[in-house]
């Protein structure tokens, strides 16, 4: 057996639910201490289950097989919704080794798989047994996979049940965990699994040429992917690494995912998180480091995608979305939520912040900034708050410290000083923007009006565009012509409480920080 960690799962690990999480500010989830570690050690020529090669029969906890699931090449358009690209052949699939495991505990794995998968199912039930437990412990693993996650959790205990938790969820419970062990490297290369249809529930045309309707039987977008909630821990030094190396997504939880320590690196094609069950997942970072850059091998991709909350309490957070589409460093559906940490986004979207813990800055360049572009914020004395280097071209930016204080800001990019305005450049604010007001409700139609009772036009008696008027040219707008005034009461974003910048229209290269969010528009370098 390998050194490894004593233990006594915690009260609450055993016997608790989701529920609400702790408030903003609590100490960081400890990592559970471990007893009774089974040690998994990984290698092409055989897998070792504590020191014996691993059985081939799958009534053992720990047993191997050449059945990982996959899309299938060859396929016709009720098979599912993959392309040429998303399929492979059973050669392919074949030379994969799938190491599963089949019953709760722990599992320390070390070693290497060149083409294989740790696959993590513990039967239908387990998603209602609190018992269903998997605590997987990377301590120093390498593994690839070219036709599905890496490392993929099944049918473990979900601890929300109920979808009722909201942003604020407890996964202390939840039956999918990992352990970044201390002073190890880890790396996990995967793939991902095209959706692929149950058989007896498509649903054709009526000229069978179509699927009208079908239920998904298999997809997993993510090299490192878990079908219920999971944490990731680090070790008691929170020293220890992950690399995901993904041709799709990167990190994935179909429910919600938590993040409380260890220094987590992905390079995904897509998005680099994503926590998918809409209206319910909640992605959270307790602690640790996350450096998530998207390649855009997909020509898309988010830093961060919740489809449910963001919620960040504390760590590092950097991520940087795909240089060439409208995606974000963190987009969330209902809400992005920040109370501590370090979080430096890039891309060229911003999905809404809503009211947290910490303030935020966001600029909006005028320009695009190429990809290599190093960038920094000093405060009022020159002191240095953030500096950093984009891999990734962006166009926002978006920056959030405990380092941050009420006063003047300067922004820096290569080494040159940037001047910023707040006249609205780049279409950000504004009441319906979800920055602050309610979204206007359209105007009422006329008592008794619907689409059935309006009148007929007679035949005939359409208005037709004169022919052959259109001017040979456009009136040319003077050269002085200057941009109309905005009517007078209309609501400029910066003049809402909570938003700093200057007044609307005047480029400044001192940028007021105020407590809230801070939002500022237009940034290019000073003249």
């Amino acid at each position: 057996m390998k050194k490894l960690i004593a233990l006594i799962l915690p009260l609450a690990l055993l016997l608790s639910a989701c529920g609400n999480a702790p408030a903003a500010g609590t100490p960081t989830p400890m990592t559970p201490a471990l007893s009774n570690v089974t040690d998994i050690h990984l290698s092409d020529a055989a897998v070792l289950v504590n020191g014996e090669v691993a059985a081939m029969e799958d009534g053992n906890a720990v047993y191997t097989a050449h059945d990982i699931i996959y899309y299938e090449d060859g396929k016709d358009f009720t098979y599912g919704e993959g392309t040429e690209k998303d399929a492979h052949s059973a050669e392919e699939a074949k030379e994969h080794l799938v190491v599963h495991i089949t019953q709760p505990g722990a599992y320390s794995i070390s070693g290497s798989l060149s083409q294989g998968q740790i696959a993590v199912d513990l039967g239908e039930e387990a998603e209602e047994d609190p018992n269903a437990v998997v605590t997987l412990v990377l301590d120093g693993v390498d593994i690839n996979c070219d036709v599905a996650p890496a490392i993929i959790f099944y049918n473990v205990y979900e601890c929300d049940a109920e979808q009722n938790s909201g942003k604020d969820v407890d996964t202390s419970a939840a039956g999918a965990n990992v352990i970044i062990a201390d002073g190890t490297e880890n790396t996990v290369r995967g793939s991902y699994v095209a959706r692929i249809y149950k058989p007896d529930s498509v649903v054709l045309n009526e000229n069978g040429t179509e699927v009208e309707d079908a239920k998904k039987l298999h997809k997993y977008d993510g090299a490192f992917y878990s079908k219920m909630s999971m944490n990731i821990f680090g070790g008691e030094s929170g020293n220890g690494v992950l690399n995901i190396v993904a041709d799709n997504e990167g990190l994935d939880s179909e429910m919600h995912l938590t993040v409380n320590g260890g220094q987590v690196f992905i390079r995904s094609g897509n998005d680099g998180i994503n926590t998918n069950e809409d209206g319910v997942s909640v992605t959270t970072v307790n602690g640790g480091t996350l450096d998530i850059l998207v390649t855009g091998e997909t020509g898309e991709g988010d830093g961060i995608d919740s489809n449910g909350w963001l919620v960040i309490n504390g760590g590092s957070v950097k991520a940087e979305a795909c240089s060439s589409s409208a995606d974000a460093g963190i987009d969330s559906d209902m809400g992005i939520h920040i109370n501590g940490g370090t979080v430096i986004a890039t891309g060229h979207m911003l999905d809404r912040i809503e009211e947290g813990g910490q303030s935020y800055a966001v600029f909006n360049f005028a320009q695009k900034q190429k990809e290599g572009t190093t960038f920094s914020i000093k405060d009022g004395s020159g002191k240095t708050l953030m500096e950093d280097r984009a891999e990734n071209a962006y166009s926002v930016l978006v920056f959030s410290s405990g380092k941050m204080s009420e006063g003047n800001h300067t922004i820096w990019s290569n080494g040159k000083q940037l001047s910023a305005q707040s006249g609205g450049i780049g279409g950000f604010g504004g009441p319906n923007m979800g920055f602050g007001g309610d979204r206007e409700a359209p105007p009422e139609m006329p008592e008794g009006f619907s689409p059935e009772n309006m009148p007929e036009v007679p035949e005939g008696e359409i208005p037709q565009a004169p022919q052959g008027e259109r001017p040979e040219a456009m009136p040319e707008f003077p050269d002085d012509a200057s941009r109309p005034e905005m009517p007078e009461g209309i609501d400029k974003p910066m003049d809402r409480p909570g938003f700093g910048g200057s007044p609307a229209g005047e480029a400044v290269t001192e940028l007021s920080f105020v407590k809230g969010g801070n939002m500022f528009y237009g940034v290019q370098t000073a003249e």
